[in-house]
């Protein structure tokens, strides 16, 4: 096989990453996008939305990408195999072992998987930009067709995001470290301040911050985790063991009174977050936080981020934490500078709002 451009692509699963992709696909050219779906709803909304050309019985193309639930991908991918005769088949599954094994060494299939997403599902939230400038992991083994690979690589280049070669095995110990142990761990957290009375006192009425951006990802959908946590049970079950045992270093440290670990110990951490956000922000050295206390009412988004970008500050990221319709909640803005970060904080006091700015590396 050549590569040559993509003419026809198919997905199987229309939810939001199957609808993404179809919208994704259509903006870099491939000329037409069809899809199939147990669920015809969404099938037919994921047209609607243009995220398909049309909807099929059985798909078919020059790539098929199988974007199911991580429990349905090694049977679905099977199927898709079986089915075609000469797709490059292709998934989206966030645990590659099952189904890199379930293709059982067949060259036309080739492991993937985009490390993006959102708290919403369903293609009625479909973005063609979720991918932009995302990792997205490729699995190709010793049996996997090189040209084919190729054509994925490219094919997942278009679409903005940056296409990343791993082992299938390391794929997995790798997202266990760095997206399910974090689940897991915000859970835990979570539950044993749920669980826990302090002399009458309620731990979750009296959150702080470092509570609440630590479970961020706490309680998320468990039709999804329960799979991914059971499909990665090994690599997560190794991942929660370095945990523990770096868990119970502290705690001697604590009980010795070794000041000098605590010290070197939250030193290294600093250095590592400092690292960690230099890869995502490239001017995370100079990335500021604006903390802004949001009213709760429609609009306020939008003038915001709208007034900010007619002054032209760069908007890194912003994540918006909300605390109830009476007290609104606090918007915090990511801009690299420290100018940019004061200018941005002048604008929004001298609309009324109250501003905190720090240096995210303090």
């Amino acid at each position: 096989m050549s590569v040559a451009p993509l003419r026809r692509l198919g997905i199987v699963g229309t939810g939001l990453i199957g609808a993404s992709i179809g919208l994704a696909a259509k903006r870099a050219g491939v000329a037409e996008v069809v899809g199939v779906d147990a669920d015809e709803d969404a099938a037919q909304l994921a047209l609607q939305r243009g995220a398909l050309d049309a909807v099929t019985d059985e798909v078919d193309g020059d790539l098929v990408v199988v974007a199911v639930p991580v429990a349905e991908l090694p049977r679905r991918v099977r199927e898709v195999l079986e089915q075609t005769r000469d797709a490059t088949v292709t998934d989206v599954g966030s645990t590659k072992g099952a189904v890199v094994a379930a293709a059982a060494g067949e060259a036309r299939f080739v492991g993937g998987h985009p490390v993006c997403g959102s708290e919403a599902r369903g293609p009625a939230h479909a973005n063609g930009e979720l991918f932009h400038g995302a990792t997205w992991f490729l699995t190709p083994t010793a049996h996997t067709d090189a040209e084919r690979y190729r054509m994925l690589h490219g094919f997942v280049s278009s679409l903005g995001a940056q296409p990343v070669a791993i082992d299938p095995r390391a794929h997995d110990r790798l997202v266990a470290m760095t997206s399910h142990l974090p689940h897991v761990l915000a859970n835990v957290v979570l539950n044993q301040a749920g669980a826990t009375r302090i002399e009458g006192h309620d731990p979750l009425a009296a959150a702080g911050g470092s509570l609440r951006d630590s479970t961020r990802v706490a309680g998320a959908n468990p039709r999804i985790w329960v799979d991914i946590f059971l499909d990665n049970a090994e690599a997560l079950r190794a991942a929660l063991g370095e945990h523990r045992r770096r868990v119970e270093r502290v705690e001697e440290a604590l009980a010795a009174g070794d000041a000098g670990f605590l010290a070197r110990w939250i030193a290294e951490a600093a250095t590592n977050r400092r690292a960690m956000l230099a890869d995502a922000y490239p001017d995370a050295t100079d990335l500021h936080r604006v903390r802004v206390h949001v009213p709760d009412r429609p609009g306020v988004l939008a003038g915001i981020t709208q007034a900010l970008g007619a002054e032209r500050i760069n908007i890194e990221d912003f994540e918006l934490r909300h605390v109830s319709a009476e007290r609104g909640g606090t918007l915090t803005v990511l801009v690299a500078g420290a100018e940019q970060a004061a200018r941005a904080a002048a604008l929004l006091e001298a609309q009324g709002y109250g501003v905190v700015v720090s240096a995210v590396d303090e």
